[in-house]
């Protein structure tokens, strides 16, 4: 699994939302500034939902700094529905069960859970310029704490 850097080109992606499809090119085309695309493993559990409710907290003023927001997980359509739903997510949720997407930014591989090695999503947050150049990638994020970061990186916070 190759890790993606600053400088690199973000992969083109197109996938499935609750709404349609989403891809990087037609959301680059609408921002001011960039696109933030997260990795998370899986819809409505803790850590993911703390996440996703911190960026959607914060899409206003993500939005207001010129950055759109997608989140993409391996899960079903149905169940971004169900996360979409019960926590009033304001922007896409993209499903990719093939993890293609996943593996293309090196957000799918060996990681630890519970000390333990095994194969999985690596919560991942990359920054993409208009451009189509990444201009941060972490990646092993934690769910707590993260998007406030991210709004510092970004110049959101001082």
């Amino acid at each position: 699994m190759a890790k993606l850097q600053e400088g690199d080109l973000a992969p083109e992606f197109t996938l499935q939302t609750i709404d349609g499809s989403v891809s990087l090119a037609e959301e680059l085309e609408k921002a001011d500034k960039g696109v933030v695309v997260y990795f998370y493993p899986k819809a409505m559990t803790p850590g993911c939902t703390t996440e996703a409710c911190d960026f959607r907290d914060s899409e206003n003023s993500l939005k207001g700094a010129g950055y759109t927001v997608i989140g993409i997980s391996p899960d079903s359509v149905e169940s971004l529905q169900k996360f979409v739903d019960r926590d009033n997510l304001n922007f896409p949720l993209a499903s990719d069960p093939e993890r293609e997407v996943l593996e293309a930014y090196g957000a799918f591989g060996e990681k630890k859970n519970y000390g333990k090695i095994v194969q999985g999503v690596i919560r991942s947050t990359f920054v993409v310029g208009k451009d189509g150049l990444i201009s941060s990638a972490q990646y092993n994020v934690k769910a707590t704490g993260h998007v406030g970061r991210l709004r510092k990186i970004l110049g959101i916070d001082s």
